[in-house]
């Protein structure tokens, strides 16, 4: 029998579900115990197939839009990615029974472009267009009032007065470089503008990142386990990619993996979106295992230890 060819698995920490998510998800499992079946989610609860796909066979019903919802008295919640204004005004004109699982970070994001328009600032969002969280944060204000931006070069293009009062915002979920780069750009050109009080970027997706940033540049692969239509997730890869790894694949699940891309590999890091569940990354492992004679470890480099408490609905009993 030939041996197996050996591989050095570095485990990025912190990696996976951060607080939000957790908080998310576990809004959601409280409903179901409390209200029982149906729960509607307006979109999905968080960025991941696993978690999606396991919530309804509990008997949660994932809708696009608010209309979607039928009256009567089964809870509707809104996903961790947070919703415009004119989403809860729509469910309290249907007499809709809501409840909130935007991320407290998401909310703090919203709160701040809420006080800037107050002030009578123009809202600039750091942020990728057609996002949840974006959506949600641009429709925190009037049609107008927060102009988007995604790169340095649309942040040349912005035609502001050189004395305009301006702040800006950011998605909770951006690359850390990328986002520095255009926080420079918009600096130089409107030195006036108003940044938050504390970074918007989610303490969880910049630990990720770090984490991301170290073990890229001791191994040859990176796997990043999370769903491509998560913003933090897709970063991941972008930082290992930056970093020089000439294999960063974004991969949902075990069966996602290009086997023969990793043939010749003889050290892998593996991490997680904030969305991702830990079992994902557990199945990759033992894939790995089978294949080759793997050694594992952990590079950390952050402790996580943030909770947020349930919406007070579901805290009682």
């Amino acid at each position: 029998m030939t041996a197996k060819p050996e591989l050095r698995i570095i485990l990025c920490a912190p990696r996976g579900f951060c607080a939000g998510v957790v908080r998310a998800i576990d809004v959601v499992e409280r409903a179901l115990q409390i209200y029982g079946a149906p729960v509607y989610v307006r979109h999905e609860i968080v960025h991941n197939k696993y978690v999606v796909d396991s919530l309804k066979a509990k008997g949660v019903v994932f809708i696009k839009e608010l209309s979607e919802a039928p009256a009567g008295p089964a809870p509707v919640i809104f996903s961790a990615h947070g919703v415009a204004k004119a989403v809860p005004e729509e469910a309290q004109a249907r007499a809709l029974f809501t409840i909130d699982a935007t991320c407290p970070l998401v909310t703090k994001v919203h709160r701040e472009a809420q006080v800037h328009f107050k002030r009578g600032r123009q809202v600039i969002l750091i942020g990728h267009p057609g996002h949840p969280e974006v959506i949600g944060t641009m429709g925190q204000l009037p049609a107008g009032a927060a102009t988007l931006v995604s790169s340095v070069a649309e942040v040349e293009a912005l035609r502001f007065a050189p004395d305009a009062p301006l702040a800006y915002v950011t998605q909770t979920t951006l690359s850390v470089d990328d986002t520095r780069e255009i926080v420079a750009a918009l600096k130089a050109r409107f030195p006036q503008v108003h940044a938050p009080p504390l970074e918007d970027i989610c303490y969880a997706t910049t630990n990720r990142q770090e984490a991301v940033k170290r073990a890229a540049r001791l191994v040859e692969a990176v796997i990043v386990v999370g769903a491509a239509n998560s913003s933090n997730s897709q970063r991941l890869r972008e930082v290992a990619e930056r970093e020089g790894c000439t294999i960063a694949a974004l991969v949902p699940s075990v069966a996602a993996i290009d086997w023969p891309a990793f043939g010749a590999v003889r050290s892998l890091a593996i991490t997680a979106g904030a969305s991702a569940p830990e079992i994902l990354v557990e199945q990759i492992v033992d894939a790995f295992a089978e294949r080759f004679a793997v050694t594992v470890e952990t590079l950390t480099a952050a402790e996580e230890a943030m909770f947020f408490p349930l919406p007070r609905a579901l805290r009682e009993g």
